[in-house]
């Protein structure tokens, strides 16, 4: 079976994904107005697993899914931090270069 990918802003489906074997390969943050974490996913089994999570048939291993609960929101926050922090550096760098030209 081939593996397949899948994209959720869920992270209560993404933990599930990973619980249920599903690999995180990346997590992207919108920069508009609102900071939205999509969750891109790689697996075997996501498409049934998906099904099942959105039927209410899902069943997972409590601490399992836990710990991947508490993995998506480490590195989410990671990555929103570094993201702040970057926007942050790039704006004090420019609005000095800009006191710099009016001198």
């Amino acid at each position: 079976m081939q593996a397949t990918r899948l994209e959720t802003t869920d992270i209560f489906k993404g933990a599930y994904l990973l619980a249920g074997g599903g690999d995180l390969v990346e997590i992207r943050v919108g920069t508009g107005g609102k900071r939205i974490a999509t969750f891109l996913i790689t697996g075997k089994n996501l498409e049934r697993l998906d099904r099942d999570y959105r039927c209410g048939r899902a069943l997972v291993n409590p601490i399992q899914l836990r710990e991947s609960l508490n993995y998506l929101r480490d590195v989410m926050f990671k990555q929103l931090r570094d993201s702040e922090r970057r926007m942050r550096d790039g704006a004090g760098k420019r609005g000095d270069r800009g006191r710099q030209a009016r001198r």
